[in-house]
């Protein structure tokens, strides 16, 4: 297969992490949702889940002094809704408002839930070791809401430049995986 060269700086396009997700959060009763590419499971027990959030986000500092978040999982069906809640800051319009994002209450944590989404991962900071060099948090999973159907929702993965790929056809191989490989 003939390749040529690839700008650097754009290798994102073939190493997203995952899905588009929703992170919403809550302190001293702000709260804001943000559009998010840059997550990555790093572990399973604890369920451990790193992002990166940019310090220039209006989130940062929501969930840098609260200390916890919502990871929520939108499907293709809020495509249009995901791109806007990324074009707009929570410091200047209520986006919950704005987007008619109806919201639920979380069990672990004061952020709130975002029920059009096909999950909802409660998070507690676990670490925030790569936060100030790298504004990474590492986050783990003390709640989660699923809903049982689909059970493998059309999600959003973003390439850049303003596309997104649509999760595609399941694939299971389950049958070659050595015993007690996930």
């Amino acid at each position: 297969m003939d390749k040529v060269d690839f700008p650097v700086g754009e290798v994102r396009r073939y190493l997203e992490p995952g899905p588009i997700v929703l992170v919403s959060s809550c302190w001293r009763e702000r709260a804001n949702v943000m559009t998010l590419g840059w997550q990555t499971v790093m572990a399973f027990s604890p369920s451990l889940v790193g992002c990166l959030i940019s310090a220039a986000n209006y989130s940062f500092e929501l969930i840098h002094n609260s200390k916890e978040c919502v990871i929520n999982l939108p499907t293709t069906a809020l495509a249009d809704t995901v791109v806007r809640i990324g074009n707009t800051s929570g410091a200047d319009i209520d986006k919950f408002r704005e987007f008619g994002l109806d919201t639920g209450k979380a069990k672990r944590v004061k952020a709130p839930l975002i029920e059009a989404c096909h999950a909802n991962f409660e998070c507690r900071l676990y670490d925030d070791a790569l936060v100030d060099a790298y504004n990474f948090f590492i986050f783990e999973v003390v709640k989660a809401h699923v809903a049982p159907l689909p059970e493998h929702p059309e999600t959003l993965h973003y390439k850049g430049n303003g596309v997104f790929m649509l999760s595609g056809p399941i694939l299971n191989k389950k049958t070659l995986f050595r015993p007690g490989m996930r």
